[in-house]
């Protein structure tokens, strides 16, 4: 096997942490969830790091930059179940933006059957990693979210 996978020409690259793309966790897309605000997808999952609900206010409460920040604080103590619920948390957010705003769907729907990669040299978990090699969990929420998406414009009948 190559050092670098093949890249897929049918594939749709992007960055979750590109707040000008309206897939990225960090867009100003705004929805409501739990019955609370949130700015963006960014604020919620770091927030949901913590069982603390006046820290988890302050998150949502924050910038998007001091949200992050206060998200990678190691002096607070994390979720003991983070690592088993973190892309629990990341679909629910992203789910959630897409049906609060439909144009954010549709440009999810039109990308068709295209695999949908994250983009980042550096996250091997939520992207693809500089070797593309990655587990590109982000894309697989995103595609997910798609075929979820698609599913309720077309639900099974029965024939």
């Amino acid at each position: 096997m190559p050092l670098f996978a093949h890249v897929n020409e049918n594939a749709h690259f992007f960055s979750m942490n590109d707040a000008a793309h309206d897939w990225s966790r960090t867009s100003n897309h705004a929805f409501e969830l739990e019955g609370v605000n949130w700015p963006s997808v960014e604020h919620y999952y770091q927030a949901m790091r913590f069982s603390d609900e006046s820290y988890r206010e302050q998150i949502r409460q924050a910038d998007l930059k001091q949200a992050i920040k206060l998200g990678k604080a190691w002096f607070k103590k994390k979720r003991s179940d983070w690592k088993k619920v973190e892309t629990v948390v990341m679909t629910r957010a992203l789910y959630t933006k897409f049906k609060t705003h439909p144009e954010l769907s549709d440009s999810l729907l039109a990308t068709g059957e295209e695999k949908l990669i994250e983009s980042s040299l550096y996250d091997h978990f939520w992207g693809c990693g500089r070797d593309q090699r990655g587990d590109n969990h982000y894309g697989q929420v995103l595609m997910n979210i798609r075929a979820k998406l698609r599913q309720e414009i077309t639900p099974n009948t029965p024939e």
